[in-house]
């Protein structure tokens, strides 16, 4: 029997618009549309080619499905879903993400234009244990050192158009709360037209037409639920570092060989496992902040050896 969408009517404007851009995610698509279905008018999908049953199952969640293949970097095709919405809000989403019913609950009062008074309500209701004051001082401090390295964050108009949303990163099957991991917030409650991707890193921060707020309740993040499926995506991510390299034309000389094989790996380590406090999370703790460190090394041998995908 054929499960009936949940999506609400969109005959009248749609209010909340969810999106994704999707690849081979038969394994976490169900989880992750499961978790909006109650709170999405409308969920759009950018598939890049798909051989799996990713598209299936998202239809049986009433997703509109677009097939597109991005040109030079995945964030592109996310930024197409984006466009594509019909929402006064968009909420993106990875296919491995998973919205829990407290976030929703919070999502709803800012559509519903009362989120000052959510925040003011549910002061002891944070998931994980700590008070609004607590995550506040985390999401300053996360904040200040985005606005530092991209120069700037928003524009001060007067209207908050999007918000963070801290993340829960659970890696080979647990949170992950130190090496530098938490609050690990990423911009992706919008208002329509107010936001975008640039699509030039994989690291990029979206470019926001007004002022940015933050939610207070985790997204949970399955990225990890193996080594196997770390080892895959750290592999991507190499690649797309690597490209970057190139672009910016880095030297291919010694210096920068023991540069991003000794120096970078080595302080990466050091900042994410001592500074960070990696060691609490156990051996988890140190695989996270020793494959984050391997991260350079291996982008750069890949760019050095003209292995740039």
């Amino acid at each position: 029997m054929k499960r009936k969408s949940s999506i609400h009517s969109t005959k009248h404007s749609v209010n909340l618009s969810v999106v994704l851009a999707t690849l081979n995610e038969e394994t976490t698509i169900g989880a992750c549309l499961k978790s909006v279905k109650d709170i999405a008018n409308e969920i759009v999908i950018f598939d890049e080619g798909s051989t799996d049953k990713t598209v299936e199952i998202a239809k049986s969640y009433g997703a509109k499905v677009v097939n597109y293949v991005h040109k030079t970097n995945f964030h592109e095709t996310k930024q197409m879903a984006i466009d594509a919405a019909k929402g006064e809000w968009i909420l993106q989403l990875d296919a491995d993400e998973r919205v829990s019913s407290e976030l929703a609950s919070e999502i709803k009062s800012v559509l519903n234009n009362r989120h000052s008074e959510f925040t003011s309500e549910s002061r002891f209701r944070i998931k994980s244990g700590m008070t609004i004051e607590e995550k506040q001082k985390l999401f300053d401090r996360h904040e200040a050192l985005i606005r530092k390295r991209e120069g700037g964050l928003g524009k001060d108009t007067g209207e908050v158009v999007a918000f963070f949303i801290p993340r829960i990163n659970y890696f080979v099957g647990k949170p992950l709360m130190h090496a530098g991991v938490y609050p690990d917030g990423v911009i992706r409650l919008i208002k329509r037209g107010k936001a975008r991707l640039p699509a030039k890193s994989v690291h990029e921060v979206m470019k926001v037409d007004g002022e940015v707020g933050w939610l207070f309740n985790d997204l949970e993040h399955h990225e990890s639920p193996t080594l196997h499926r770390y080892i895959e995506r750290a592999n991507r991510y190499t690649d797309l570092t690597a490209k970057e390299l190139e672009k910016k034309k880095i030297a291919k000389s010694n210096w920068q060989l023991f540069n991003y094989t000794i120096v970078k790996p080595k302080l990466t380590f050091l900042k994410l496992y001592i500074r960070h406090k990696g060691y609490k999370d156990g051996i988890r703790g140190f695989l996270w902040s020793f494959f984050s460190a391997f991260h350079f090394p291996l982008a750069y041998w890949k760019y050095w050896v003209g292995e740039v995908k």
